[in-house]
């Protein structure tokens, strides 16, 4: 979770925070108003609850599988290869490696959006177009000039 804050900005710039709520957290890490302690403390414990949550998923679900490294669960992030020692991976691969060998598709289908060729002819036109109307007014606009 991050954040930032104009406070300090805001004064210096003689703009004033007008916040309207319902509730006395709805406003809570607002980056225009300065931060409230007990809010502060209060989401820093709810993130640690959620890490300590996400890490005893992970460890239940990996097993012994799973490696001791103290920087495991740190926020660091893993190359495929690093993440094969600390256990975190049985393998890797993309997503038609596990299309094919895990869940045993047949065939795959590409669902990237394909431009239509009359699309692509249009572009060119409406290009083409833009160039020549450029073209025309750049000399007429230079020869009035004179």
């Amino acid at each position: 979770m991050d954040g930032f804050g104009y406070t300090n900005g805001m004064q210096k710039l003689g703009i004033e925070r007008r916040l309207l709520t319902a509730g006395s957290h709805k406003a809570m890490l607002d980056p225009f108003s300065p931060p409230k302690v007990d809010e502060t403390k209060y989401m820093q414990g709810l993130l640690d609850e959620v890490h300590q949550q996400f890490i005893g998923a992970v460890k239940a679900g990996r097993g012994n599988r799973l490696h001791d490294d103290p920087d495991l669960f740190s926020g660091l992030v893993w190359t495929g290869e690093r993440s094969l020692k600390l256990g975190i991976a049985d393998e890797y691969g993309n997503d038609d490696s596990v299309a094919k060998n895990i869940i045993g598709a047949e065939k795959l289908v590409d669902f990237t959006k394909q431009e239509q060729l009359i699309e692509r002819l249009a572009g060119k036109l409406g290009e083409s177009i833009g160039f020549a109307f450029d073209s025309v007014f750049k000399n007429y606009f230079s020869q009035s000039l004179r």
